[in-house]
């Protein structure tokens, strides 16, 4: 069994910015399709016997009709190639209200050939998937109000709940080995955090509250293939081991959190008792480059702030962001425009200004508030904040504070 495995496409989590003018779709939606034309072109120049989508196509559980389009144009030319794909139904496809359709809910309602969507965790033998020699369990991202519903409990002690349904879904997938023909490799798929996996950058994006899988769940060697979704940094969980336990991550980088991060898709052989795993690099995806800088003189700001720029080779076509600290006080020599000018061969340029928050105001020992007038408590707060000009800020403050008193 040839598998391609992939994840957290996330087609349209960057839909701002320039657009391109010949389709009209944002610059930064076209990296993350790029990616995916990538995935689906490796599947059918290779002819793999099956394609794994281990949730999430979008950024939210409404996507536009636009980008609905695009992802699908994609799974289309899989159907078409007669490639058997399982799209699984990650947390940010899921409606949050009970009845109402998920976001990639149309393949089934369509019924497009060679497409199965994974909405219920199930378990799917040959006679089901096409009658491939494979079986497949399925966990998809369920809301903690649909567990509930399904071990019928109520949500008191959320620690005691989850455990509950840990242990409900443990048995669940081992009543489903148990019945498994030993003959056939078995394929474990879900939408969900795994004890012990590094997140990335989904700790930022994902949507409610997580359920953790164990890890004995996924390590039984009685499975041969464990494909996951929903955390963006690649990892095999069980390296060197049997089966492999495998993050993909996400198709493109989603933000600073994910700069260092190569992306992926994979290749497996999946076998009885034995799985090999070959890892896909995706080229081409945007660099993020991150600085930091320091602000502590006033002498030359926008040199010193180019200087800790990346060189301008370096930021063409790439996300570019810095961050600056300073005194508050230097706020206005901080020329973004010039900034802007010198790193305009970026793709974008994100500046984010952090001013030093200064000690709070502390009033003299012995004296109470109540006793300082406004115009006393004002002096006090320009001479913390060395605030420029402030004997004349003051006389205008104290034409405000004493112009409808009457004359004495």
């Amino acid at each position: 069994m040839r598998l391609l495995h992939f994840a957290d496409a996330h087609i349209d989590m960057a839909n701002y910015g320039r657009h391109d003018p010949e389709t009209g779709l944002p610059l930064r939606v076209l990296d993350f399709l790029r990616a995916l034309d990538t995935i689906v072109d490796a599947a059918i120049d290779e002819k793999v016997d099956m394609v794994i989508f281990a949730g999430d196509a979008y950024k939210d559980r409404s996507p536009a009709p636009t980008f609905q389009r695009e992802w699908g144009r994609r799974i289309i030319r899989l159907s078409r190639a007669k490639i058997p794909t399982l799209l699984l139904v990650g947390n940010h496809d899921l409606s949050p209200a009970t009845g109402r359709a998920h976001a990639i809910q149309e393949f089934d309602t369509l019924e497009v050939p060679y497409v199965r969507v994974l909405q219920k965790p199930q378990f799917y033998k040959p006679a089901d998937l096409w009658d491939l020699p494979v079986q497949v369990i399925a966990m998809p991202w369920v809301s903690r109000s649909g567990l509930m519903a399904s071990i019928e409990v109520s949500g008191s002690d959320t620690q005691e709940l989850f455990s509950r349904i840990e242990t409900r879904i443990s048995e669940l997938v081992e009543d489903w080995i148990n019945e498994a023909d030993k003959s056939l490799p078995l394929i474990f798929t879900a939408h969900a955090s795994v004890e012990g996996a590094v997140f990335g950058a989904e700790r930022m994006v994902m949507l409610g509250s997580d359920l953790v899988l164990p890890t004995s769940l996924v390590k039984d060697r009685r499975l041969d293939y464990v494909a996951l979704g929903h955390i963006h940094k690649p990892q095999n969980l069980n390296e060197g081991y049997h089966p492999p336990v495998i993050y993909p991550g996400s198709i493109e980088r989603i933000d600073f959190g994910e700069a260092m991060d190569d992306k992926f898709f994979v290749i497996a052989e999946v076998a009885c008792g034995e799985t090999k795993v070959e890892w896909r690099k995706i080229d081409g995806t945007r660099p993020f480059l991150e600085r930091r800088a320091i602000l502590q003189s006033s002498e030359n700001v926008t040199e010193f702030l180019t200087f800790n720029l990346p060189k301008q080779k370096e930021m063409a076509d790439a996300i570019v962001k810095l961050t600056v600290e300073y005194p508050r006080e230097l706020d206005v020599l901080i020329d973004e425009s010039a900034l802007r000018k010198y790193a305009e061969c970026a793709f974008e340029f994100h500046l984010v200004k952090k001013p030093k928050i200064e000690a709070r105001v502390r009033i003299p020992q012995g004296q109470a508030i109540s006793s300082l007038s406004p115009l006393d408590l004002l002096t006090q707060y320009f001479d913390s904040a060395k605030v420029n000009e402030a004997e004349e800020l003051r006389e205008l403050a104290k034409q405000i504070i004493y112009e409808d008193e009457p004359d004495a």
